[in-house]
């Protein structure tokens, strides 16, 4: 057994037992899912009571949509600019690397936005907003999605926490 097992046993063998049952469930969801640090991610959602999972699912939702989407084919082909300039010799690679680089950095601003919690430019507006998880059935469960931006990269479903889009 390796070191990150066996600190994952001794870990284990402090929770009662539906308690420990969560924990693998929540486990085998997260490897299932690419997570390389399943059991840190399990520990701070038991422990911490941090919504890991569904921070994990939402951040990598957006790579797979809107970071590389683009490079599936034909979706480069949908924006006319892009087309002009294929037409005119450039490199599709390139391209493609150019428009997830450009999604990556609108994704970041947004997310840094939602964990701001409001415009810390606007002054005697007395509104914010949170990212919050839901249950199955949908309502909030009073669980606050926070630190986004702060783990973007490291949900890179490639596990190359987005350099390739900066070579």
């Amino acid at each position: 057994m390796n070191e990150v097992e066996v600190m994952w046993q001794s870990w284990l063998s402090g929770l009662t037992s539906s308690e420990r049952a969560a924990a693998e469930s929540l486990r085998t969801q997260f490897e299932a899912l690419g997570a390389a640090d399943a059991s840190d991610l399990v520990r701070s959602e038991i422990d911490g009571n941090q919504p890991e999972l569904a921070r994990f699912v939402l951040l990598r939702a957006l790579w797979r949509g809107a970071i590389d989407g683009w490079a599936t084919p034909g979706a480069l082909d949908q924006v006319a600019a892009a087309r002009r300039l294929l037409d005119a010799g450039a490199d599709r690679d390139d391209l493609v690397l150019m428009a997830r680089a450009i999604a990556y950095e609108a994704v970041f601003a947004v997310v840094d936005e939602l964990d701001c919690g409001g415009d810390v430019n606007v002054s005697g507006v007395d509104v914010g907003w949170a990212v919050m998880e839901s249950g199955e059935d949908g309502r909030p469960t009073g669980r606050v999605l926070s630190g986004l931006h702060e783990d973007l990269l490291a949900t890179d479903p490639s596990g190359r926490d987005g350099a390739d889009m900066w070579r």
